[in-house]
């Protein structure tokens, strides 16, 4: 089979795109392993799809080149797909910070881009297997031959959309950056990302009787702050706060938590103090957090058991700032059976930050989440899909 435009990857990306070459005229086929559509889309959010965030700009990415996102997020702003979604009906709420969700299912997204393939007559070959992909060389109209478990098709551009390696229960891989390999283009190193914290066995053991417990809080890494709850697990940190956290952490740094971010923790015990009060500080700490993590964070670093006014300022003022700037380590994260996303990916060097070609094998693209392009959690990485497939699918 001969057609103008292939896509590997049949998720948000890929679907996006080829809404937008069809709408140009293109003979556009989609190929994916997975036998099913949008299996991301489907179980994102909670199973309602938390589908683009209102305020998405190329501040709320990492990649090694913070400026490559700008074009396409500056050309498919959130409220395009919102008028989609609008338009078909599909009932929507803001949950916080942006962040909209669908009122029923997230199958009603993949029904969305679906419908919408299917106005521009592109087709989908689920459940194919690629088994290699190679250029064709002295065709000026077929630049690409990919054979499958379903045969074998020449296209004159190709599209990898293929995701990152995060969540391979629902069928991720990292043939993305395997083919990205072998046509020759740089790979910045991948890891699992807005995923939660794993400790050592001490700092594990330290904080295991608090797991289920949520506070909510400010946390540092990589110099970036996020402000919202995290939650102990058995197993570390996760959360909120703690999944942002992790798009900007590394190996062998620590994260800071400011557990009292709108309480100045030392002038508020000094005003107990000059009051007379005579409870012990883990006590007091419990009006200020809950009781079963004040007790705990006040056995690890506060033992005294003196009423207040027998508590030195020194102490008190070394354990507030304790509080203020909570220092752990992590050892790693939960890995990406759990994450959300994958950091890295194609190297941006590589691609037209207009298009998303590549600079070296004309013909080639490659989009969303396999480019090092990662958003923050709360719909970023869904509207970088849709911003990605919007200018590739523009350009073909």
């Amino acid at each position: 089979m001969e057609t103008d435009v292939i896509i590997i990857g049949a998720g948000g990306a890929g679907m996006m795109c080829a809404i937008h070459a069809g709408s140009r005229g293109k003979k556009v086929l989609l190929l994916d392993h997975a036998q099913k559509l949008g299996g991301k889309i489907l179980i994102s959010g909670g199973g309602r799809c938390n589908f683009t965030n209102t305020g998405a700009s190329a501040l709320n990415y990492v990649s090694n080149n913070s400026h490559f996102a700008k074009s396409a997020l500056s050309r498919y702003e959130p409220e395009k797909f919102i008028e989609m979604v609008r338009a078909r009906g599909i009932a929507f709420h803001e949950k916080k910070l942006g962040q909209l969700f669908c009122d029923g299912s997230a199958r009603e997204i993949v029904g969305l881009l679906q419908a919408e393939c299917e106005k521009v007559e592109a087709q989908f070959k689920l459940g194919t297997k690629i088994e290699k992909v190679s250029r064709i060389e002295g065709d000026p109209n077929l630049r690409f031959e990919i054979i499958t478990s379903h045969g074998s098709f020449k296209c004159q551009s190709l599209v990898i959309a293929t995701g990152g390696l995060s969540i391979p229960k629902i069928g991720a891989t990292g043939l993305g950056y395997e083919l990205a390999r072998e046509f020759g283009l740089k790979l910045v190193e991948t890891a699992a990302a807005l995923d939660g914290f794993t400790f050592g066995d001490a700092e594990t053991r330290s904080l295991r009787e608090l797991a289920g417990l949520s506070i909510d809080c400010k946390i540092t890494s990589g110099g970036v702050s996020f402000r919202e709850n995290i939650l102990f697990t058995h197993s570390g940190l996760s959360g909120p706060a703690a999944l942002q956290a992790s798009l900007h952490w590394r190996v062998g740094e620590n994260v800071e938590i400011n557990l009292l971010p709108e309480t100045e923790a030392f002038p508020w015990f000094m005003a107990k103090k000059r009051e007379g009060n005579r409870q012990i500080v883990k006590n007091l700490l419990g009006e200020l957090l809950p009781n079963r993590f004040a007790d705990r964070f006040a056995e690890l670093y506060f033992s005294h058991t003196q009423p207040l006014p027998q508590v030195s300022e020194k102490l008190l003022a070394e354990f507030c700032d304790r509080l203020h700037a909570w220092k752990l380590t992590p050892i790693g994260t939960v890995g990406y059976s759990k994450a959300e996303v994958t950091r890295g990916g194609v190297d941006t060097d590589e691609l037209s930050s207009k298009t998303l070609e590549s600079k070296r094998v004309p013909g080639l693209y490659f989009i969303g989440e396999v480019v090092d392009v990662t958003g923050w959690l709360g719909g970023y990485n869904f509207q970088w899909a849709w911003a990605s497939g919007y200018a590739c699918g523009m350009a073909l």
